[in-house]
């Protein structure tokens, strides 16, 4: 159980990530700009913790081909849909659609790892986190325009860290080099496309005043940089099945800071689907599975 710190530092640090990225959208920062400069300052306080403990990053071709698609699953596209979802949706609802990430990080588990099986456990599990986002959706009322459209995007993105979990474990999480060396490569290649792609589709960068400036800061020294040293950490000693499981705690640090910084509504039915969505989560997961075999 050496990884349970970093898992519980990991959920309290992407569980404020949500109230950052809204306080950066409300701001006026396009979403391509909030998972640019995420990434650019992730990169940054990386490569300075691999100069600080004289870390070199790997020169590897595969190493960096894995890591263009690891950067794209876990971080350029994501942190992009996350942002666009929450201009539409409030940070809370947001928290809480990110813990459906072990729902399709299973998901992906059972398509890409040929001894994973699904099971007559593990389909009732997917089938009662479905319940649970039809709950949260609120589906009785009927769901149109800009909540669904918002609610649409943060499942986007959780499909992406479903298959970005899995790939990690598979084909980048073992390569040679410290987790602090592979993250920085990871996120420097996240950096490099959303150069590409930023100005493209949300214009120029203009200033968005300190307070937003400030959350982009610690959202990607902290919530990248740090982070995400933690999280390749916990795959390797865990598996990346547990490592997903810390969206079981991150809506409980974003709903308590969504509502108590940010005066957002928490509607019931948000909180019972939440709880429907980590209870097929648990029922998804079997015994037999080991920690650290994805």
């Amino acid at each position: 159980m050496r990884w349970m710190p970093g898992f519980v530092m990991l959920s309290v640090i992407w569980g404020a990530s949500f109230a950052l990225i809204k306080i950066a959208v409300e701001a006026g920062v396009p979403p391509l700009w909030v998972a640019f400069w995420r990434c650019f300052f992730g990169a940054l306080a990386l490569l300075a913790v691999c100069a600080l403990r004289r870390e070199r990053l790997p020169r590897d071709r595969t190493v960096w081909g894995h890591a263009l698609v690891v950067a794209a699953l876990l971080n350029a596209v994501p942190f992009t849909f996350l942002a666009y979802g929450e201009t539409l949706v409030s940070s809370v609802l947001a928290g809480v659609w990110n813990a459906t990430t072990p729902l399709t990080t299973l998901v992906f588990v059972i398509l890409m790892v040929p001894q994973e099986r699904p099971t007559a456990r593990r389909l009732l599990g997917l089938l009662v986190g479905f319940a649970g986002v039809l709950v949260v959706l609120g589906i009785w009322q009927g769901v149109d325009g800009a909540p669904l459209a918002g609610s649409l995007a943060c499942l986007a993105a959780t499909t992406c860290y479903g298959a970005g979990f899995a790939y990690t474990r598979r084909f980048y999480s073992a390569r040679e080099g410290s987790a602090a060396a592979l993250s920085a490569v990871q996120i420097v290649c996240a950096t490099a496309q959303l150069a590409v792609f930023a100005p493209l589709g949300g214009g120029g960068p203009s200033w968005p005043g300190v307070p937003a400036a400030a959350a982009l800061v610690v959202l990607g020294a902290v919530g990248t940089g740090l982070a995400y040293i933690l999280n390749l950490r916990v795959i390797r000693s865990a598996g990346s099945t547990v490592a997903a499981t810390v969206t079981y705690v991150t809506p409980v640090w974003s709903t308590s800071l969504g509502v108590t910084l940010l005066g957002e509504p928490l509607g019931w039915n948000v909180v019972a689907g939440g709880v429907l969505v980590i209870a097929g989560v648990f029922l998804s997961r079997t015994d037999r599975a080991a920690p650290g075999v994805l």
